[in-house]
């Protein structure tokens, strides 16, 4: 504590006391003169009739009463005084005071207000974008793509609407700009082009309900029946090339049937619905029935894909070891390299592997030397890419309620990134895997 603060102590208290003092004097002399002046007014006539010994009770009664009024009227201030102290306290300005009452309007909570903002609307776009995609493609399927450009336009419009958002808000998170003002800015633009990518998709028309009822009952039926087909696809994956390479989709057939299982149960709350002619139930039965169908298509679909990208990557393999080894040839430091390509070389000939992880490892290994930029390297790192973009696609469709916009702008980028720097789509893709 310092000698300021000791020293000022006692000169507030004394401050106090004389107040009260004060108020106590003030209230004594009100009682005086409250006294004094009836008894200054009474009418002569009065007081000759009353005598001699009504003045000497009217003294005694007065010298009693005197001490009781001035004492009341001293309590009555001390009262106002306390009242009125107590509130001065509570609206004082000063900085202890200010800060402790006064809600945080600083630059710097302005921008984390915005900013929280801003990361609300990407996931709620994101989530209005993919869910349009899955409408969609519902749509074509029954009314055909020409019939349905109109929403195919739509989509895009808000799909380009998104990307930038999500590119701006890339930047952003890496610093860019650097000023308060101009990132307060670049928040404000992120929030509008959210809102113009929700407002593309106002009117989305997704055509009769009836016709809607049935292909998604006939979409059901044919999922239903894949996924037996999926299921020996996975297990003679895992065989094949080890639990390993398989673990990215591993659980993926159970989870689809789960997803159908969900969606055999809205698509009976749909008839229903209708039977009872409520269409808004019915409407939002078949959407939920519509969007479990299309994670379980999803899942499905990422297990045929790895079915594919993994003998692509075992074929790939071997030339894209015999071009990193030449890539390297002449490159100083490279002996890190060289020992994740004689690592990879090691658990071609053990078997079972992973084709995809070991490919993965020898562009990672050259790129960072400005080696495999070109030929079969660049087709090395543009088959891992695409593999890193579409799982972490379809982690974030399927659980897409519980991932937050730093997933989903790395997935953004790794996109952007796949025809320019598969390597770095690659990296980007995988940062949404692990921050979601």
């Amino acid at each position: 504590m310092t000698p300021s603060l000791i020293r000022g102590r006692p000169r507030r208290a004394t401050s106090h006391i004389r107040a009260r003092v004060t108020y106590t004097l003030i209230g004594a002399l009100v009682g005086v003169v409250w006294l004094v002046l009836p008894g200054a007014t009474v009418p002569e006539t009065r007081a000759a009739a009353v005598g001699a010994s009504a003045s000497t009770d009217e003294t005694s009664t007065a010298d009693l009463v005197l001490p009781l009024v001035a004492g009341g009227a001293a309590l009555v201030l001390a009262v106002y005084g306390y009242v009125r102290r107590t509130r001065r306290a509570r609206t004082r300005t000063t900085p202890a005071a200010a800060a402790a009452m006064a809600p945080d309007t600083s630059p710097l909570a302005e921008l984390d207000e915005l900013d929280e903002r801003a990361r609300q609307l990407l996931v709620e776009a994101d989530d209005a974008v993919r869910t349009r995609r899955e409408e969609l493609g519902f749509l074509r399927a029954r009314i055909g793509p020409g019939a349905a450009e109109p929403q195919a336009q739509a989509l895009r419009d808000a799909e380009a609407e998104l990307a930038a958002a999500f590119r701006i808000r890339q930047q952003y998170e890496d610093g860019v700009p650097e000023d308060e003002t101009s990132r307060r800015h670049t928040l404000t633009g992120i929030v509008g082009r959210c809102q113009e990518a929700r407002r593309r998709l106002e009117g989305f028309d997704r055509g009769g309900l009836g016709e809607a009822l049935e292909f998604a009952e006939t979409r059901f039926r044919d999922l239903t029946a894949r996924t037996g087909a999926t299921e020996t696809t996975l297990t003679r994956l895992a065989e094949r090339y080890g639990p390993t390479a398989t673990g990215p989709v591993t659980g993926y057939v159970e989870q689809a049937k789960d997803r159908l299982l969900i969606a055999t149960t809205h698509l009976n709350q749909v008839r229903q619905s209708t039977d009872l002619d409520d269409e808004e139930s019915a409407v939002r039965h078949l959407r939920a029935a519509e969007t479990s169908t299309a994670r379980a298509d999803a899942l499905l679909t990422a297990v045929d894909r790895l079915a594919s990208e993994l003998p692509a990557a075992e074929t790939l393999l071997p030339a894209a070891l015999t071009g990193a080894e030449a890539e390297l040839t002449g490159v100083s430091e490279r002996a890190d390299a060289d020992r994740v390509l004689a690592g990879v070389r090691e658990e071609v000939t053990a078997r079972p592997y992973d084709p995809l992880d070991a490919l993965r490892r020898v562009v990672g290994a050259t790129a960072p030397l400005g080696a495999g930029r070109d030929g079969v390297l660049s087709a090395a790192a543009l088959l891992v890419a695409r593999n890193a973009v579409a799982t972490a696609d379809t982690h974030i469709m399927v659980r897409r309620e519980s991932v937050g916009s730093t997933a989903r702008t790395r997935l953004a980028e790794a996109r952007r990134l796949l025809l320019t720097d598969p390597w770095s789509a690659a990296v980007r893709a995988d940062q949404s895997m692990q921050s979601r």
